[in-house]
């Protein structure tokens, strides 16, 4: 069966026990990690990883040993409770053995979980999993969260009352965040209301949101890593910013496209392992962000940015924000330039 939008949405928060795999697929394998790992905890709880009811197959040890599946989903767990079955990283050779497995399971048998990258409407795992009756397929895009998930995300971290205005202001920053970031805001705002008992405001929301100021300057250094040089300019006098929060944020962002273009497991899995990991359309950005640019013009880029930052803390008078801005379209122009 094929789950799209909030049908989706509402089993992932709630997945039917009597379903006997589920398949997660997508372009973007953080948010598709990120949705398995709330997928698991909702089948066998938080501790059931802990408790032995959770076992892990690589999709290459299942080419090798296409019974490890069905064998798994059958064993009888030394702990009580439901248990599932997590294979990831499969793909179309992966998929008799798992359909095998779908189609022998039965009830009391652990939950098949599977995790795949990007599977096109005809690859074969997709549609076996889209066609069994008691199979679900969920592909996993770069939507922004529903209500429903941000509800959910709410009362885990212990906020399930909030008034109308803070709810609107977490909905927005749901939409504007990467989820990964949006994950780390909703957990400081859990601990900031700890022991709280008067409902989530707007004032909360406000005191754990991350900077503006940070999201401004960031916006910035993005328009100067796309090369956009004249939007660039008309941007850095309506934003502004602080020169030094600028020159500290360009370091960061070219850091990390830096070590992206330069990671020899490639682009986007460096960016996914960056601290804090990179995700959704950000991603897509900026992994093109450090391909256009390659090693050699980000290695000027930091030099650049390096000079910059001891001209503006150096003692001496001088115009920061001019440095700053001269920086940062000496940077747009690198896209031009030949290596």
């Amino acid at each position: 069966m094929k789950l799209t939008g909030r049908d989706a949405a509402r089993f992932l928060l709630r997945p039917n026990p009597k379903a006997a795999g589920i398949l997660l697929f997508g372009t973007d394998a953080m948010r598709v990690a990120l949705k398995r790992a709330a997928l698991v905890e909702a089948l066998i709880g938080p501790a059931g990883a802990a408790e032995m009811r959770l076992e892990r197959i690589a999709a290459s040890d299942l080419r090798r040993e296409p019974a490890l599946a069905l064998d798994a989903l059958k064993a009888t767990g030394f702990f009580p409770g439901p248990r599932a079955v997590l294979v990831e990283d499969a793909a179309d050779a992966t998929t008799p053995p798992l359909l095998s497995a779908l189609a022998a399971w039965g009830p009391g048998d652990a939950t098949l979980v599977v995790t795949a990258g990007n599977l096109t409407p005809g690859s074969a795992l997709r549609k076996g999993f889209e066609a069994a009756k008691a199979a679900v397929a969920i592909g996993v895009y770069d939507d922004p969260p529903g209500r429903d998930e941000i509800e959910a995300a709410l009362a885990k971290a212990g906020l399930a009352r909030a008034d109308r205005d803070a709810t609107a202001a977490v909905e927005v920053l749901a939409h504007s965040l990467d989820p990964g970031d949006f994950g780390q805001f909703v957990e400081k705002l859990g601990l900031y209301k700890r022991g709280d008992p008067a409902p989530l405001s707007a004032a909360d929301v406000e005191a754990c949101a991350p900077p503006a100021a940070e999201a401004a300057a960031e916006a910035l250094v993005a328009l100067a890593a796309d090369g956009e040089a004249g939007p660039l300019a008309a941007a850095f006098h309506t934003i502004g910013g602080s020169p030094t929060s600028l020159t500290i944020a360009a370091a960061r962002y070219f850091r990390t496209l830096h070590a992206a273009s330069s990671s020899p497991d490639g682009v986007d899995a460096a960016l996914a392992r960056a601290r804090p990991p990179v995700f959704g359309p950000r991603r897509a950005r900026m992994a093109a962000q450090a391909r256009a640019l390659g090693s050699r013009r980000l290695e000027c880029a930091l030099v650049l940015i390096v000079d910059a930052e001891l001209t503006v803390r150096s003692s001496r008078p001088v115009p920061a924000a001019a440095v700053v801005e001269q920086l940062l379209i000496r940077l747009a122009t690198l896209r031009s330039s030949r290596d």
